[in-house]
């Protein structure tokens, strides 16, 4: 192999500073939540390109991060126990890992560099071995590989931010340490996002409440003794645990206290321990127009497309950080013109479609646009309920870094496809049933004997728990055949009231609350259960990596078969013609 010829390019330093190491390349976005373990900093997610690759000390180049706003929750954890890359370079203005690693530096005093490059710049980064980083330049070739001096801590920019008297006055610590740093964060992400103005917003979804690991409970904890307290009203995300039935669950007390504790830090500063993932489910999910500071991916996928809410994809902690200010920046999705389609999607082909059909659509659009808003047409005439459209919109936020999506009489802002649309069209897709079932197949693991029905992801609503109760009556599950649903407490009590959790037990089911798919492990999922079925997407990408399992993915009606013990196939859905059609 030859010596490669030093070469630099010059970028913009999201987060500036100096590294230098080995390049881990990747054209393929990456998700940290669900796609790099916290502790070892290796890649779990067993469908990137990378998978199986450890990041510790290394220059990762991807195009940026996508899926779980959480991402950034699991980069400050490795930026904290001393497994995250050495440095990042990205290809786009990246949100979610930044803010990682601004929180790590304002909270911990730990940072790393993060660099965006042009795209050409970016893809020439795919044949270097080693690279280095020193403020906005990328070095890349012989002489790249020398060590590199510490990260160099940032200050927030604020110079072209327009600051209320009581902005800036948070920000000079009038109003104490913690509402001081949450300024302070909010500021720097505002610079990044090129925002010139701050908005008040009228609620928060708390995505920073799941545990993932020590610095994620410490970083709490602090906030709190600098006297962190919400001001506007404020919901929490799917923690860790079950907190009412972890113990008979049997899961640890060494996971379990702190995730639990963790919790229970946000409720003292102020949050309702709604403790969901689907906070769109709740009585008080926002209004068409209404500003909105929600994290977690599906949600704010649901919140901007089907409310017509308006919302960024924020990462963790800034939605914390947002919720002590009531501010945010004025840009992305909260802006009129930027919700606007720069894709085209025309759904065809299809001679029939089940519950499947949405979870998969939504899978393989986030795989078409990357982080473009798209809008679809041809489901005029499927009349998707509001549970297909979270299955779509759950799909869609684990392959898209996207905030949003339209569908062309079905979702608020799209009356007509001209109602959506922006002034330049960036590519048109053709979406047929062959796609879909080209990504049954990817998410379908060579295995039919099935140990574990996994349902939930995003959490239950009330009418899917009824749908389930109306498959399963007057049958029992095979005593083989675990069956587990995640739901909110709302929902279970409404379930319970209602008489559905009382005959779902009886069938065999077991519920799950506070905590979701995405958090849950030994021995909530049985040591025996060697392959899992779920009709989600999200939890059929991520499961693998997360539990260690093969998994399978079908309607809901297939997943009660299972349950009854009943061989699922591997034949691929008939939804339409042939795919040589």
């Amino acid at each position: 192999m030859g010596v490669e010829a030093p070469k630099t390019y010059v970028g913009k330093a999201l987060v500036r500073g100096r590294a230098a190491g080995q390049v881990e390349f990747s054209d393929t976005a990456l998700s940290f939540w669900g796609g790099v373990d916290s502790f070892s900093g290796e890649v779990i997610d067993r469908h990137h390109p990378l998978s199986g690759r450890n990041l510790s000390g290394k220059i990762l180049a991807i195009p940026g991060g996508r899926g779980s706003c959480t991402g950034s929750s699991v980069l400050m954890e490795l930026i904290v126990n001393g497994n995250a890359p050495a440095g990042i370079v990205v290809s786009r203005q990246e949100e979610i890992l930044s803010l990682g690693v601004i929180v790590a530096e304002e909270v911990f005093g730990r940072s790393i560099p993060v660099v965006q490059l042009s795209e050409r710049d970016f893809e020439a980064l795919a044949d270097c071995s080693q690279a280095s980083i020193d403020g906005d330049l990328v070095l890349v070739g012989a002489s790249s590989g020398s060590s590199a001096a510490p990260a160099r801590l940032e200050r927030p920019h604020v110079g072209s931010l327009r600051l209320t008297e009581r902005d800036r006055a948070i920000l000079d610590g009038k109003m104490g340490k913690a509402a001081q740093v949450a300024m302070k964060v909010t500021a720097r992400m505002a610079d990044i996002q090129d925002a010139e103005e701050l908005i008040d917003v009228s609620q928060v979804h708390v995505d920073g409440c799941i545990y993932t690991g020590p610095t994620s409970l410490e970083f709490a904890k602090r906030m709190l003794g600098w006297g962190a307290a919400v001001i506007v009203p404020t919901s929490l995300n799917s923690i860790s645990v079950d907190q009412m039935r972890w113990r008979e669950q049997g899961v640890a007390a060494e996971l379990a206290g702190p995730a639990s504790e963790l919790g229970e830090a946000y409720a003292s500063m102020g949050a309702k321990k709604t403790f969901t993932c689907a906070p769109y489910q709740l009585d008080t999910a926002p209004k068409l127009g209404d500003q909105v500071v929600w994290a977690e991916s599906n949600a704010v996928v649901y919140a901007n497309s089907v409310l017509g809410a308006r919302t960024t994809k924020y990462p963790d902690y800034l939605d914390l950080c947002i919720a002590l200010t009531g501010r945010a920046p004025l840009t992305g999705a909260h802006v009129a013109e930027n919700r606007k389609a720069t894709i085209v999607v025309e759904v065809s082909g299809f001679a029939a479609h089940d519950d499947m059909v949405y979870p998969l659509l939504g899978y393989h659009v986030g795989k078409l646009v990357g982080d473009a808003i798209p809008v679809l047409r041809g489901l005029e005439n499927w009349q998707p309920n509001l549970d297909d459209l979270k299955a779509f919109g759950a799909g869609f936020a684990t392959t898209s870094g996207s905030p949003m999506f339209h569908i062309v009489g079905v979702t608020p802002e799209a009356q007509s496809l001209e109602d959506v649309l922006a002034g330049t069209v960036l590519s048109r897709h053709d979406v047929r049933p062959a796609d879909l079932a080209a990504e049954w197949a990817s998410l379908n693991a060579e295995a039919e004997i099935i140990g574990l029905v996994a349902l939930g992801n995003p959490h239950f609503s009330f009418n899917e728990i009824g749908k389930l109760a109306s498959l399963c009556r007057g049958t029992k599950k095979h005593p083989d055949v675990h069956v587990l649903v995640t739901c909110n407490r709302d929902t279970f009590l409404r379930a319970s009231e209602a008489g559905l959790i009382r005959e779902l037990r009886e069938f065999g089911v077991q519920f799950i609350t506070d905590t979701c798919w995405c958090m849950l492990g030994e021995p909530v999922i049985p040591q025996t259960a060697e392959t899992i079925i779920t009709n989600s997407a999200k939890f059929a990408h991520y499961g693998p990596g997360l539990t260690g399992r093969k998994l399978r993915i079908g309607t809901l009606a297939d997943c009660v078969d299972a349950a009854r013990g009943q061989v699922i196939g591997r034949v691929p859905p008939a939804w339409g013609p042939s795919p040589s059609q």
